[in-house]
């Protein structure tokens, strides 16, 4: 009967301990999973506030060109347009124009119909770059556009047929300095001006060229002007054909490159831009 009892004894002590253990391993798996959990769900907050305050890229526009850039105020309607589409935050406009200038005082590698260099290329352009990079240093770039209003001058003195490989080497050149393959390029066509090339014997061939460049490149659209030189200029005077723009002109011309350009960046995310004209 004493070793009965005694192995009873033994057996709820034993008993006793492994109800403990069991606990014991309970406690520790459920304080485990609590950890888990907590820790899951630290990461998801983290995350899902990092998702939630990280800001998108800016959208860099460079505007640049001769006279009818150089009347162009940014301000008026330019600005506005991308800052309502993509955040005031978002966006970097930098512009430097200077009127009756020819291409190659951009494009550094010019050359004439005949092979011919001149002894300065590309001036403009370093005042242009200097520009870019001040606006942009320390800034995460998400997007470039390139808005050319050009081709006046290079009319005047008969470069029409150098004017496409000119301007395409120009994109190709802003692409490289700024290490970027993904540039968008909105180029204002010539205005109907000088149709009959009595003025600028070329006018029309840099048209028809800038058409073409823009029509052959994926990333390249062109805005019609031929609308914008009758009315009021800036000065009061009535203007009709001219070679400037109207001062409503100007701010229908800010618009178009703007519409333009905001449809290129949308359409750039999911697929290749739609070829257009006047927008």
């Amino acid at each position: 009967m004493v070793q009965v009892a005694e192995n009873s004894q033994a057996f709820c002590r034993s008993s006793l301990t492994i109800n403990s253990t069991v606990r014991r391993c309970r406690n520790a798996l459920t304080t485990g999973m609590i950890l888990v959990m907590a820790a899951m769900l630290s990461v998801m907050f983290t995350a899902s506030v990092r998702a939630e305050s990280a800001e998108p890229g800016v959208n860099l526009f460079i505007l640049s060109g001769q006279s009818n850039m150089a009347g162009l105020k940014p301000e008026e309607s330019f600005t506005p347009a991308v800052e309502k589409a993509f955040g005031k935050k978002n966006v970097i406009v930098v512009k430097d124009a200077l009127g009756g200038q020819p291409i190659r005082r951009w494009y550094k590698d010019w050359k004439s119909a005949d092979g011919s260099r001149p002894e300065s290329t590309g001036d403009l352009y370093d005042r242009l770059m200097m520009k870019v990079k001040a606006a942009i240093n320390g800034k995460e770039i998400s997007t470039v556009t390139f808005i050319w209003m050009q081709g006046e001058r290079d009319a005047n003195e008969k470069h029409g047929e150098i004017y496409a490989a000119s301007l395409l080497g120009l994109f190709g050149q802003l692409s490289t300095d700024l290490g970027r393959k993904d540039l968008n390029f909105v180029v204002g066509r010539l205005s109907d001006f000088d149709l009959q090339n009595k003025r600028y014997p070329h006018w029309t061939l840099v048209r028809e060229q800038q058409v073409a460049l823009a029509d052959d490149h994926p990333r390249c659209v062109w805005v019609d002007t031929d609308d914008l030189n009758d009315g009021k200029n800036r000065s009061g005077k009535m203007i009709k054909n001219d070679l400037h723009y109207s001062a409503d002109g100007y701010v229908k011309l800010g618009q178009r490159f703007a519409d333009s350009a905001i449809k290129m960046l949308e359409s750039s995310k999911n697929q290749v831009p739609e070829k257009r004209g006047n927008p």
